[in-house]
This record gives structure tokens, sequence and C-alpha cells, in this order.
């Protein structure tokens, strides 16, 4: 009787082989791949200008006149940027009782000298004086003054915002 059986240990040799080529195959294509996507992938690592600066501010306004301070700010709002003053965005609190009477905003400035130049151009527009004098009896006064919140910072270097 004759077969066509190849002898066990040539049969086993062979699917070994075979093994290793698609072994050698998916982990070829598998690093090839990790290369490309990690070559397209790769971002250029973020640089925090080190003049720019954000200035946050925060009013504590009498009971209950957030909105009233809210509502002007939204004219100032043009008017500041007219005058190149960059305002990432104005904030009013939800929940929290003890912030019940703030209204919050933050200016993005490239250095504090443009800072100080927009500030002084918004200050000298001429429409600007009816803002503030809208504003005034709104803001809660202390022996200071007015009891405004202001404070200048730079970004981290793992800030997402630079």
């Amino acid at each position: 009787m004759n077969t066509n059986h190849k002898p066990a240990p040539a049969v086993l040799s062979g699917r070994k082989l075979k093994g290793w080529m698609v072994c050698g195959a998916a982990l070829l294509s598998f690093a090839a791949g990790s290369l490309l996507t990690a070559r397209l992938m790769h971002l250029s690592p973020a640089r925090a200008d080190s003049k720019r600066i954000f200035e946050l501010m925060v009013y504590h306004t009498l009971p209950g006149k957030v909105p009233e301070l809210e509502a002007i700010f939204r004219d100032v709002s043009k008017l500041s940027a007219k005058h190149g003053l960059d305002v990432v965005g104005y904030w009013v609190p939800n929940d929290d009782p003890a912030w019940a009477n703030t209204f919050v905003y933050l200016v993005a400035h490239p250095s504090r000298e443009e800072a100080k130049k927009n500030w002084d151009a918004l200050h000298a527009d001429p429409a600007f004086p009816e803002y503030r004098q809208q504003a005034a009896p709104l803001i809660e006064k202390d022996a200071a003054g007015y009891k405004v919140d202001e404070v200048f910072m730079r970004p981290t270097d793992y800030s997402a915002l630079k």
C-alpha cells in the first residue's frame, strides 16, 4: 500500500517553519506600523511664550447685582476687543453660595507692557466712563476702594492654554 503522507517529523517541521514565517511577518508589520504611526503622530512640544500673561479679574458685587454687572460687561466686551484686550471668557458662579456675588473674567495679554497699553487705551476711550459709572454702584467697596481681585499669571510649561 502506497500513501502520499509525509513522515510525521517532516510535517511538523513544515508547520513550524510556516508558523515562524507568519509570526515574523506579523511582528515586522507591527513594528513598521508602530514606527510609521509614531512618526505621523509626533507633535512638536508646545512652548510657552515667556512674555504672554493672563489677567484674572474677580469682581465682588453687592448682593444680587451680578446680572446687572454681567449686562454692562456684555457691552464693554465689544469696546475691550476694539482696544486689543483679548478676553478668554466671562463667568458667573453657578451653585456655590460663597461665590454668589462674583463676576469673573480672564484676559490674555502678549506681555505686561501690552496689557498696560491696552487698558490705558480702553480707559481713554470716550465711551468707557459711562460703563464705569453704571458699574460703580454695583461693586462692593472696602477700605481700599472697589472690591476687585486682580492677578497677573504666567502659564506653566504643561498648560494647554499658553
